[in-house]
């Protein structure tokens, strides 16, 4: 045989050899999906929201649920009905070191305190990780968390769903057709907390329920005694394990102003929080819970997006935005019943939308514009809207590291999460205090001054203790 029969014989050989070992999805039958094209993975966080993040990533059996985790057995009855195949785990830890090579991507939707510790021992491994918002606990940990993605080279989704949908991308186009000009004023407000938050913590001293593994649920905690006034919603409220209303719903209600304007990291940030009187003159002081509502005000630098400062306020607790003068006094902004909102105040007009961005709205000259009279659709949209963020993320997964887009991706997720924190960095800082009683002396009662690139106030001292906290013995980034 010549030298160039040989090089048609091995071609054409390898050629039968691919089409007998990889089947078009045609002939295997309408609708049929082969193996090989399903994401294999594993969920940590089996209830509540870690129960609708797994189904909606699984999508009715496109893709492969090989193990569910959850340090609480009562939280995972509803899904090991639905997932009778998967490998049920308590510890992540085992799970990872038992299924890492079986799995391609992981899901984390546990408690606030322990995001960073089990999205960081995924990607090490190499895994794709979708975790839920906030991105992690403190602001440290979302630096870190964003560097160790783009180390790795994995895709990465954070959980904040309003981000894929229609709401935000119509904003942005608005916007871009400079139908409000250039924006100096935002303000955002949600009717959260809506657990008990403002309290003293609750007696402690129960016995564990023996469905719960209360250590590994603590994680990187310092160790208390179980108290079930913490299980399984009301640790929000709580600085060691969750973020209170603006780790709840900040995430949500920020990012169309975030995206609109390009903006990233605050140059300083302030605040006032709401007291409680049990007692004539003297406030409750409870410096490990979040306060019952509070008041933040950031501002930020123009943008190429928006060549203006801008200076964004929150609101939480019951507290609202003032109605703006251009928007008619008998019209509700935001959320049909005004409990979540954001406002974006520009030199030509006035823009309003709800949680996820949706329900967007322009008002000018003391009326709302008509939706025909404002720029069309330009940009691309994620199939299914919010209700896609998952899936988004899925097929990302499968197509490999930078090959498709994503909505919140950690090199996004992580500065925007960095400034939602910078909140309660300065609500904990408000509530530093000399002495007691009537006498106290509150000492961080100012405007802090914040230095990005190195993660530090830059005018007050005592409030970088709330940039990374203490990990309990045993537990480490």
């Amino acid at each position: 045989m010549s030298n160039h029969s040989r090089r048609d014989f091995i071609k054409n050989a390898s050629v039968a050899a691919a089409s007998f070992y990889i089947v078009p999805r045609h002939v295997l039958g309408k609708g049929y999906q082969a193996p090989s094209d399903k994401l294999n993975i594993m969920g940590i966080g089996g209830g509540g929201k870690g129960y609708s993040d797994i189904m909606n990533s699984y999508n009715k059996g496109a893709e492969n649920i090989v193990a569910v985790v959850d340090v609480d057995d009562r939280q995972v009855a509803r899904i090991k009905k639905d997932l009778p195949k998967a490998n049920f785990y308590k510890d992540f830890r085992t799970a990872l070191d038992k299924e890492g090579n079986n799995i391609d991507a992981v899901i984390v939707s546990t408690p606030d305190h322990t995001h960073a510790t089990i999205a960081m021992e995924a990607m090490r491994r190499k895994k794709h990780v979708y975790v839920q918002k906030p991105l992690a606990h403190d602001i440290y940990e979302a630096r870190i968390i964003a560097e160790k993605a783009r180390e790795m080279q994995v895709v990465t989704q954070m959980g904040n769903q309003g981000s894929s949908g229609d709401g935000v991308r119509t904003m942005i186009e608005w916007f871009d057709g400079g139908v409000i000009g250039k924006v100096h004023s935002v303000q955002v407000w949600t009717n959260r907390p809506v657990w008990p938050q403002g309290i003293k913590y609750p007696s402690a001293g129960f016995e564990v329920p023996k469905e719960l593994d209360w250590d590994l649920w603590l994680g990187p905690a310092k160790y208390r005694e179980y108290n079930p006034a913490l299980l399984p919603f009301k640790w929000r409220g709580w600085w060691d394990y969750g973020t209170g209303a603006l780790g709840d719903m900040g995430c949500h209600l920020l990012d169309p102003p975030f995206k609109v304007l390009g903006i990233r990291d605050a140059i300083d940030v302030e605040c006032s929080v709401g007291s409680v009187f049990l007692n004539d003159w003297v406030p409750e002081w409870i410096p490990e819970g979040c306060p019952p509502s509070s008041m933040v005000t950031l501002h930020y630098g123009a943008t190429k997006r928006n060549p203006s400062p801008v200076t964004l306020t929150w609101y939480d607790g019951g507290l609202r935005a003032p109605h703006p003068d251009g928007i008619p006094s008998t019209e509700t902004i935001g959320d049909p019943d005004g409990s979540n909102g954001v406002i974006l105040i520009g030199s030509k007009g006035i823009m309003t939308c709800g949680t996820y961005g949706m329900y967007p709205k322009v008002y000018k000259n003391g009326k709302q514009v008509p939706a025909e009279e404002l720029p069309k659709a330009k940009l691309s949209r994620v199939v299914g809207g919010d209700g896609g963020h998952n899936t988004q993320w899925v097929e990302a997964c499968k197509a490999g590291f930078g090959k498709m887009e994503v909505s919140s991706p950690f090199d996004y997720a992580g500065p925007f999460t960095e400034s939602v924190l910078m909140g309660n960095l300065a609500i904990r800082s408000y509530m530093l205090r000399e002495g007691e009683g009537r006498t106290a002396k509150y000492i961080g009662r100012q405007k802090l001054n914040w230095d990005a690139t190195n993660m530090r106030i830059t005018n007050f001292d005592p409030a970088n203790q709330f940039v990374r906290r203490e990990y309990r013995a045993g537990w480490t980034l």
